[in-house]
């Protein structure tokens, strides 16, 4: 697993993979998690009744009843079955140095998808569609992003929202029509989209191939017919999805995103290739990360700033209709908040002059000759302001 040792012990070389890959001791999920999945996750525990029902539910959830499913009717990945998706998920772990390889299950379903969930211990579930669907590099990836979700401790509040959107609908007495109960389930899949950005970092930091995360998302929006395909061009479909129409599409875009529990495929293909062309990541894979021993002394301020920063950069460089318009109104309130201080503080505007009020002020003043008000333009309101956007958490 990871980089092996080419030398082996006893005089015979080891089995090597096909390539090496970066390992990464001690790495805390800070190094790879999206900024908008940390403040959503703020924002989500800050929701009203939040807490409370997070602990009722903790003690409701039918953990073992799943696992016993997935024991009863699954197959159980191991050394004697699907042995090379055993391989990859200990070559995983290895690389994100998750110390406790989680249990990993494959279930008869056409549909590809994955998921880790888990009250105590995180498991990991794909369907026999994903496992059909992916070549290895590109299931390397997938398998990297549930680890990835498991060593962030998401499974705990996927389990959850699992069971309030699907679980939750054979068991009569819970109330599905209360409205505490659908803002829980809205608030979740808010987060829950943002940790999916987060987990498509962490398949990059384990598979360690771009064009096989990339290949991977375009097969899950058209199918196997990977030949008949193209990165350049389905990236551009994110850059029209972003870009096109006006603000009636910008509404349509967050209707459409609302019941879904992932981000669009275009989307997240587009995060992910932003990323691994950043700074951070190149540190990151230099052998630069926070380390979780380090988890304690984090700020949950500094956090927080992070991520307004993150949303007033997104909100600055959008080619959302909707977003370029909160960009001019923001403006615009800035230049006029600016007039009015110089109309009514004291300050100039343009190239008057106001010698006899200077005189005023400085006979009044004991003859200090000091100016109030702005100073200049730099004193005005930046754009950095008013980062509110599809993306940004509301609740709470």
């Amino acid at each position: 697993m990871g980089d092996s040792d080419t030398s082996g012990r006893g005089g015979g070389p080891e089995r090597v993979p096909g390539r090496s890959r970066r390992r990464f001791p001690g790495i805390s999920s800070r190094a790879y998690e999206h900024p908008a999945d940390r403040s959503a996750l703020v924002a989500l525990r800050k929701l009203t009744g939040f807490d409370t029902a997070f602990k009722a539910l903790s003690g409701l959830l039918p953990e073992r009843s799943l696992r016993l499913l997935y024991l009863s009717d699954s197959v159980r990945v191991s050394d004697r079955q699907f042995a090379h998706l055993n391989d990859m998920l200990r070559d995983a772990c290895y690389i994100l140095d998750l110390e406790k390889v989680p249990a990993m299950y494959i279930t008869q379903n056409p549909q590809p998808n994955a998921m880790c969930i888990g009250m105590d211990e995180p498991i990991v579930v794909l369907t026999t569609g994903l496992v059909e669907l992916l070549d290895e590099e590109e299931m390397r990836a997938v398998i990297g992003h549930e680890v990835g979700h498991a060593l962030s401790g998401h499974s705990v509040y996927r389990t959850i929202l699992l069971f309030l959107t699907s679980l939750a609908l054979k068991v009569a007495w819970i109330p599905l029509g209360n409205v505490a109960v659908l803002a829980l389930v809205t608030a979740l899949r808010e987060w829950f989209r943002k940790s999916e950005l987060s987990a498509d970092r962490a398949g990059l930091l384990v598979g360690q191939d771009l064009h096989a995360s990339m290949r991977g998302l375009m097969k899950l929006a058209g199918g196997h017919h990977l030949h008949e395909m193209n990165v350049d061009a389905f990236l551009e479909q994110a850059e029209e999805y972003e870009s096109s129409g006006d603000m009636r599409d910008s509404v349509l875009k967050i209707l459409n995103m609302l019941p879904r529990s992932h981000p669009f495929t275009t989307v997240r293909a587009a995060e992910l290739k932003k990323w691994a062309a950043s700074r951070d990541y190149q540190r990151l894979m230099d052998g630069h990360y926070p380390r979780r021993d380090e988890d304690k002394d984090t700020s949950v301020g500094d956090s927080f700033r992070e991520s307004a920063s993150h949303y007033a950069e997104s909100v600055r460089t959008s080619k959302d209709p909707l977003m370029a318009f909160v960009r001019d109104v923001a403006g615009g309130a800035g230049d006029l908040g600016s007039k009015l201080r110089d109309r009514f503080g004291g300050g100039r505007t343009g190239g008057e002059t106001s010698e006899g009020s200077d005189a005023e002020d400085r006979s009044g003043a004991g003859g200090t000759g000091r100016e109030d008000g702005p100073a200049g333009p730099e004193n005005g309101p930046e754009d950095t302001e008013g980062p509110d956007g599809p993306d940004t958490p509301r609740k709470g």
